[in-house]
């Protein structure tokens, strides 16, 4: 008589990937949205509208006269790093009268990365003062225009005044792979600072 065959064990179903939240910060024109665009991989989600001269003159133009179009809202777009994270990134608008939308999107990030145009510094401290008021682990990035840096990392941070314990890396916004680093140095140091939180307890 013929035995029946034994059935396969079945496979456990795949856990989906950790969802966690990077916010993408800075001032006006540094690359966020290129940022984002560049490692998103679903259609990013863009918020952006046509500059007048009105906005032109209040956001100060004059070291990116190519920008036509400013985001108004949000920048959003997803990339998986693995089987165990997908990050979800969010892109603050750069200027000081959206400033007030800062607070929701930052709200249950895990880390953020600050990205910096060196020819524009006074652009960029608040940016990093929110950061390190709000508490959320944050990554300096300088973005280099045209392929070039411009200044030295160790003045950058010096003129930025920002503490040793922050990372600082340069990254090419409208290159993936550069970008990807550039996240992954963000989860690097969210991860370092949770350790460092919970060894101290």
């Amino acid at each position: 008589m013929d035995s029946k065959p034994s059935a396969e064990p079945m496979s456990a179903p795949r856990k989906p990937p950790t969802p966690v939240k990077i916010v993408i910060a800075g001032g006006f024109g540094v690359g966020k949205t290129t940022a984002v665009a560049s490692i998103s991989e679903i259609p990013p989600l863009r918020t952006e509208a046509v500059m007048t001269s009105a906005p032109a003159e209040i956001d100060r133009t004059g070291h990116v006269p190519s920008k036509t179009t400013t985001t108004v809202a949000m920048d959003f777009g997803c990339i998986t790093i693995d089987e165990d994270v997908k990050l979800y990134l969010f892109g603050t608008p750069g200027q000081d009268r959206f400033g007030f939308m800062w607070h929701d999107l930052v709200v249950g990030a895990l880390g953020a990365l600050v990205i910096v145009d060196t020819r524009r510094l006074d652009d960029c401290y608040p940016a990093v003062d929110y950061f390190e008021k709000a508490g959320v682990p944050f990554v300096v990035a300088v973005n280099k225009f045209d392929g070039m840096l411009n200044h030295d990392l160790n003045d950058v941070r010096w003129a930025l005044a920002v503490s040793d314990e922050v990372p600082l890396v340069t990254f090419d916004a409208r290159e993936k792979l550069s970008v990807r680093d550039a996240l992954l140095a963000v989860l690097r140091n969210t991860f370092s600072r949770a350790q460092a939180r919970t060894a101290a307890t």
